[in-house]
């Protein structure tokens, strides 16, 4: 059987953490910031972690996470 593929872009945007969770960056922090308030942007820094509903088609296109 061939070797299976990863999409690279997810790639770039997961990883796992130790206990095997998949980590990931918050949405909205590229453009449009002087609206948003500080504490906000300040929480927008900190990873989050994928929900457990799309944590299995991500774990599908990234086979070797």
């Amino acid at each position: 059987m061939p070797k299976m593929k990863t999409n690279r872009g997810a790639a770039k945007r997961f990883k796992a953490t130790g206990t095997g969770k998949i980590k990931r960056n918050k949405a909205y922090t590229s453009h449009i910031l002087t609206k948003k308030t500080t504490k906000k942007k300040r929480n927008l820094r900190q990873s989050g972690l994928v929900d457990s509903a799309n944590a299995k088609s991500i774990r599908k296109i990234l086979p070797y996470l």
